[in-house]
């Protein structure tokens, strides 16, 4: 039979040979087992938090350094957020070196259960979802505006730089570390698919909530319901490319309406653990619960994308939904 594809890019969303996979299971029980290997697993946490660390520490000392030395200035400074966003992009190297060598399972395994970064869902997601998350920051900064600060014309264009270049790559380095690895090694703790699946999502979601340092309820909230809802998409869509996307957006676009209004990103940054929020802080979290429930619905029939193998009834063969299924040519 004839087929065509909806999108060019579905082709390079195909399922590749991952060896050492388990067949037919959802992307965090990747690494579930007969044995629960809970020990291995929070030893696998302790090293994917002491390389988040030392990343930034790393990252910062020399950032400071060239700060101090070669241009004459002290406190924050783009080169130390861009040293800060390195650090973070450094996680998803080093999530998937971690996995090989306490899991045993290929590098290219954490992109999504097909064992490769899937093109055609991360398009359509910055297609279809894309304008809700800008439009929901954009409304979120409109109502709830922060007082301008002393700008000069470089550094608001090294920040607009850093934004658009290494802050989706930084959100990326997130998703790999917290929805990628460590929902994988918290999802394999229990025999339970069910129960991995609420753990899997509560455990990292409070935990990374929390490891941002504000305990502000509109503010935790607000982190609760993002982190959350990127657990829930990429438990759904059997990946990360779509949390990659709707967290690289929120932080472009918090970013950059922040240099264009004159906001005291780095002031923001340093204070976030007084920090006071607003319900405003909310309407981004709308509407990540808005997206969820759509992605949602549209996994309700075929079920959360597995790997390629024999999955369970009802479920998507080869860690395909409904976005990027082949649309077969119907003999007349």
């Amino acid at each position: 039979m004839q087929h065509t594809t909806l999108n060019p890019l579905g082709e390079q969303d195909a399922p590749t040979p991952t060896p050492r996979v388990p067949p037919g299971v959802e992307y965090h029980r990747v690494y579930a087992g007969e044995k629960r290997r809970i020990l291995r697993g929070i030893f696998a946490i302790i090293l994917l938090l002491v390389g988040l660390v030392c990343f930034a520490q790393l990252s910062l000392m020399g950032a400071r350094l060239i700060d101090t030395e070669l241009l004459g200035r002290a406190g924050s400074s783009p080169l130390q957020h861009a040293a800060g966003a390195l650090s973070l992009v450094a996680l998803i190297p080093y999530s998937m070196l971690l996995q090989r060598l306490l899991y045993g399972i290929p590098f290219r395994s954490l992109h999504s259960v097909t064992g490769r970064f899937r093109f055609g869902i991360f398009s359509r997601a910055l297609l279809g979802f894309g304008p809700v998350v800008v439009i929901a920051v954009s409304l979120s900064s409109l109502m709830m505006p922060s007082p301008p600060a002393a700008w000069t014309m470089i550094d608001l264009i090294a920040y607009f730089v850093i934004g658009m270049l290494l802050t989706p790559l930084a959100a990326a380095g997130e998703e790999y570390g917290f929805r990628g690895f460590m929902f994988r090694v918290v999802g394999g703790w229990s025999r339970s698919a069910r129960l991995g699946t609420v753990i899997g999502i509560i455990i990292p979601t409070v935990f990374f909530s929390l490891f941002h340092g504000s305990l502000d309820p509109y503010i935790l909230t607000s982190y609760l319901v993002l982190f959350g809802s990127m657990a829930v998409i990429t438990w759904r869509t059997g990946g990360l490319e779509t949390a990659v996307v709707l967290h690289g957006l929120y932080n472009i676009t918090g970013l950059v309406l922040a240099t264009t209004l004159h906001v005291d990103v780095a002031g923001q940054l340093n204070s976030r653990a007084d920090a006071t929020g607003s319900i405003t802080l909310l309407i981004p979290s709308a509407a990540f619960v808005l997206i969820t429930g759509i992605i949602w619905w549209k996994t309700r029939k075929p079920g959360p994308a597995r790997t390629p193998g024999s999955p369970a009834r009802g479920c998507p063969q080869n860690g395909r939904w409904s976005w990027t299924l082949k649309q077969p040519i119907r003999p007349k």
